[in-house]
């Protein structure tokens, strides 16, 4: 398969100060879906709690924010940002993440969307993680980094190759949510996920 269309470095936002957070918002409030997502420095030590998440990642269609939550004026706004209700944040696998936030940023995360509950009532058994969504509706190949993956997020600097992560996360659960949205789209998803149940994968 084709590599899927990342978003590119031309069309993502480290946002790590409180002007950089309040310009990000108020680009974010024009749109009424972000694609959603969150990175933690990993544990090693058994036992040991996590601090996280240490980024947020929100992205629309043409552009996608990535928050450091070390600094406290970006905290803020990323909490508001996502106690906002009437905005669908879309994402893979959040509940750990709505936790994580809970627990750091003290807000209830509003408009959450878990993808993969549109994806079951289209008959898919099995979770699919951006990489299988991505697989199904765009027939393109979603790259993930093992490497950016299991990497520091907690710097005070991040690499571009981490913001290319964590940026297209987002985005890539962004053009997930528009396409289950268009019918056609939604179809051929539909007519793959009734052939799922009858053939083990």
């Amino acid at each position: 398969m084709p590599l899927f269309d990342r978003i590119d470095m031309q069309r993502i936002s480290c946002v790590t100060t409180a002007a950089q957070a309040s310009t990000a918002a108020e680009q974010l409030k024009q749109a009424s879906v972000w694609g959603f997502d969150t990175e933690s420095k990993p544990t090693f030590r058994v036992g040991e709690i996590s601090t996280g998440p240490h980024v947020l990642q929100l992205s629309t269609l043409q552009h996608a924010w990535v928050f450091q939550l070390h600094d406290m004026d970006c905290r803020a706004v990323a909490a508001e940002l996502l106690a906002m209700p009437g905005i669908v944040k879309a994402g893979f696998g959040l509940r750990d993440d709505q936790q994580r936030i809970r627990s750091k940023l003290g807000i209830e995360p509003q408009g959450i969307v878990e993808i993969n509950t549109l994806f079951r009532k289209l008959g898919y058994r099995k979770e699919l993680g951006v990489k299988a969504a991505v697989a199904v509706l765009f027939k393109q190949r979603f790259v993930k980094s093992k490497k950016a993956s299991t990497s520091n997020w907690a710097l005070p600097h991040l690499s571009e190759q981490q913001l290319m992560y964590a940026a297209n996360d987002a985005y890539a659960a962004a053009r997930v949510w528009h396409a289950l949205q268009t019918p056609h789209e939604s179809q051929e998803a539909n007519e793959m996920g009734q052939k799922s149940r009858t053939i083990k994968v």
